[in-house]
């Protein structure tokens, strides 16, 4: 799984637009072949900050994403940003739950 995360700081006057054109981008992303989940979220105790987040079942999946047209939309937004957007995308090769928690604690 490869999760995308891309952080986009706005000012006042231009909030309600990137919310707004995030929101209609998010949808066609969201149904894309080999997306998990996408959602755009805003961070805590800024208003002014937006975060994309998309998760990609492979990395095949990601890059057909970024060849997209509709993608182009995206990397527009960007130019609304007042300082340069965080862009990451994180690679999870790995994923455990309660197992990890017993193996860790000796509980059988």
């Amino acid at each position: 799984m490869i999760i995308e995360s891309i952080r986009i700081a706005v000012s006042a006057a231009r909030r309600d637009q990137l919310r707004r054109d995030l929101a209609a981008w998010s949808g066609p992303a969201g149904v894309e072949p080999g997306c998990i989940s996408c959602k755009i979220l805003r961070e805590d105790g800024d208003p002014l900050v937006f975060c994309y987040q998309a998760r990609w079942r492979t990395r095949d999946d990601l890059l057909r994403h970024l060849r997209a047209d509709h993608y182009k939309r995206l990397l527009a937004l960007l130019d609304l940003a007042t300082k340069p957007p965080q862009i990451e995308f994180h690679t999870v090769s790995e994923t455990n739950g309660l197992e990890l928690i017993k193996q860790a604690r000796n509980v059988a």
